[in-house]
């Protein structure tokens, strides 16, 4: 079996596995996929498994991120144009679609995607047909559309900034990756397996993580991801090669300090929270000074049983 999905999807929390195992059933079936999810989540990562679990998987996969390119080139970008179809056109040159022929187009942060490309994107997946910028008639071509977003198509459809004819014809099979404060008990793993492949990059001596850094680190909310976990795997490696990480090594930014001299209560932080993370990491270490005692957690809490059981099962916390 593939294990592609395993190679660059790491991590066992239930709300990841949930979605890898509806991607390895779509890989297998060829249908248009919309990956939704905030930045550095994994999205091209998901999408280069699902190809290489697809039956699409020994012709090449094509990459186009749709808010990297200027809006007048777009188009010549995706469908590609004839010689002298406007000025600089000197050769004929195929676009990113008829590079992916028989295998998959990925095509990044869709939602960017300017209104007159999209109605021509959504007449090449209705028919299979396109027609290059200067070229006479349409050519088929046999391709799979993986498309992703950070954007909630839905209000970009209402704002009128996206056709709701082409989200339709996308979302035939929506996978929505987890952001990293809703998996945390992943972190520790995706620290270690990062560390240690970024180690063996720089040919460096991994940095240790102690357990009081791994506390605050598994509490910090990731604003961005696993590419922000992954770029401060990659700084802690430089600068502290070999050594043992302490949250007194730690960047400012991950270990939460009073406000304003405050030391009682709880002092909102100036990039603000996010309540479910927050109420997950409370039941969590709820648990863990009870010894996983349940009613003792819950009087900790100041819930009742039944509420901290409902929590429970909200968070998917075991």
């Amino acid at each position: 079996m593939n294990n592609d999905f395993d190679k660059l999807l790491i991590g066992e929390s239930p709300q990841l596995r949930a979605v890898i195992n509806a991607a390895r059933v779509v890989a297998q079936v060829d249908v248009t996929v919309l990956i939704q999810g905030e930045s550095g989540t994994g999205k091209e990562l998901m999408a280069r498994a699902i190809h290489g679990a697809s039956p699409r998987r020994h012709a090449p996969m094509a990459t186009i991120n749709c808010a990297a390119l200027p809006e007048q080139l777009i188009e010549s970008e995706l469908f590609g144009h004839r010689r002298g179809a406007f000025t600089g056109a000197l050769n004929n040159q195929p676009g990113r679609i008829q590079a992916a022929a028989g295998g998959t187009l990925f095509l990044d942060e869709i939602g960017e995607l300017p209104l007159a490309c999209q109605a021509k994107l959504l007449r090449f997946l209705e028919s299979g047909e396109l027609q290059a910028i200067g070229q006479a008639s349409p050519e088929k071509v046999d391709v799979r559309i993986i498309a992703a977003t950070n954007r909630d198509l839905h209000k970009e459809v209402r704002a009128g900034r996206f056709r709701e004819d082409l989200f339709f014809r996308l979302n035939v099979v929506p996978l929505e990756l987890p952001p990293l404060r809703e998996r945390q008990g992943d972190v520790p793993v995706l620290l270690h397996h990062l560390t240690d492949a970024l180690a063996q990059q720089h040919s460096l001596a991994p940095p240790r993580y102690q357990p009081d850094a791994l506390q605050v680190l598994t509490r910090y909310h990731w604003p961005g991801n696993v590419r922000e976990l992954r770029n401060f795997c990659e700084r802690l490696l430089i600068l502290l090669s070999g050594r043992p990480i302490h949250a007194d090594n730690l960047p400012r930014e991950f270990v939460e300090r009073p406000v304003n001299g405050a030391s009682k209560g709880f002092a909102l932080p100036e990039q603000g929270i996010h309540l479910a993370q927050l109420e997950a990491d409370l039941i969590r270490q709820a648990l863990h000074k009870t010894l996983g005692n349940r009613t003792r957690a819950a009087r900790l809490l100041g819930l009742s049983r039944d509420t901290l059981q409902y929590r429970l099962k909200k968070y998917a916390i075991n």
